[in-house]
């Protein structure tokens, strides 16, 4: 057998054993919004990367610590693995089919939070490595891992830490956190990825809750005002109104669409997997649905909390009321930039009294094809 079908055979024959690695691993949570299980998680993978003989340090940040890794290869030449070991939130819980951090495997398919994004993909490098090692002994180069607990609230200690230990992580090429093939087994390489502005718009009215039988007619009411603002971020045709938001957007060029012709069709996959009728725009399909998927900025509003949300009624008008919201850039858009934007556009609506706390962001980028 060649080298490569020894490999691969390998892989079969060892396919449970890297599934029950994984399956301890999500079970671990590691909620970086809730600082649940971060510690206790960067431990765990350290264990792992020891495992496969690799010399390992837990380096503290002003955050979730980072796990770092080196394993001595035959090239002089070293490739960098970058990775994180936090996960989304999983609420809403009552959408699981089965708990979260209880992995299961149904159908061929494990389910837990992590599978995909980014505990999977760790351990799918981390299973090639063992049939590498199995196969030749060694790696074929220098093989070095970091590993953040931070990158689902935006990684704000990531840059502070790869400026203070550039030297150590001096690398020939990087492997980012994901990739290969999709599940239609088209290969997929990225060129780039939108950027992120997370913020978090707040009203408060009053010092507690008021019944709305009292102050129903009389008193501020922190839903209402909020949702007054929210409404006018956008407008019905999905204009983003901040003033000078779209000034450093970049158009497609004639290449960006002869790549986007190449892709595959995905408008009827999304129907069918996700229930949607229709998309924005009228869209329906092609490339400029492809384009608009990736290329083009926005801003969503991801969740609203205010008042009573329970079983049943109760009549309160809301002394506070927040909605989480971000915005997702593309070149030459900065965080910073939104930030300021929104600011203007709040208090020029007249809405001076709406906060805005930033809980993250990060840059686009975009490589040319």
């Amino acid at each position: 057998m060649s080298t490569i079908a020894l490999v691969d055979q390998y892989l079969d024959e060892h396919l449970n054993d890297s599934i029950s690695e994984l399956i301890r691993l999500c079970e671990q949570p590691s909620v970086s919004a809730q600082n649940w299980g971060i510690e206790e998680t960067a431990r765990i993978v350290e264990k792992m990367l020891k495992k496969r003989g690799f010399e390992t340090s837990i380096i503290p940040t002003a955050g979730a610590p980072v796990v770092t890794a080196f394993r001595a290869g035959k090239s002089p030449r070293t490739l960098l693995f970058y990775n994180h070991y936090d996960v989304q939130p999983p609420e809403p819980l009552e959408l699981w089919d089965s708990p979260p951090f209880q992995p299961t495997l149904r159908d061929g398919k494990l389910f837990a939070r992590g599978v995909s994004d980014d505990k999977g993909h760790l351990l799918s490098r981390l299973f090639a490595i063992d049939a590498i090692l199995n196969q030749y002994g060694e790696l074929p180069c220098n093989v070095r891992f970091i590993i953040e607990g931070e990158e689902e609230i935006g990684s704000p200690n990531l840059r502070p830490f790869m400026e203070e230990h550039a030297h150590a992580l001096k690398s020939d090429a990087c492997v980012w956190e994901f990739g290969g093939v999709d599940h239609r087994d088209v290969p997929m390489q990225y060129l780039g990825l939108r950027g992120l502005c997370y913020v978090e718009l707040s009203v408060q009215t009053a010092n507690q809750d008021v019944h709305s039988g009292l102050g129903g007619s009389i008193f501020p009411n922190a839903a209402w005002r909020l949702v007054w603002a929210l409404n006018t971020l956008k407008t019905p045709d999905e204009t983003i109104r901040l003033p000078g938001f779209y000034d450093k957007v970049r158009t497609p060029s004639e290449r960006d669409r002869q790549l986007y012709e190449m892709l595959p069709e995905t408008a009827e996959e999304y129907r069918n997997r996700y229930g949607i009728k229709s998309f924005l725009k009228g869209m329906e399909g092609g490339v400029e649905l492809r384009i608009a998927e990736s290329m083009l900025p926005t801003c969503t509003i991801c969740g609203l909390t205010s008042g009573y949300q329970g079983p049943g009624s109760k009549t309160v008008l809301p002394a506070r009321a927040s909605a989480k919201v971000d915005f997702r850039l593309v070149p030459d858009q900065t965080p910073q930039d939104v930030l300021q934007q929104l600011r203007q556009h709040l208090d020029r609506e007249g809405f001076t009294d709406v906060q805005i706390t930033y809980l993250g962001g990060e840059a686009p980028a975009r490589t040319d094809p």
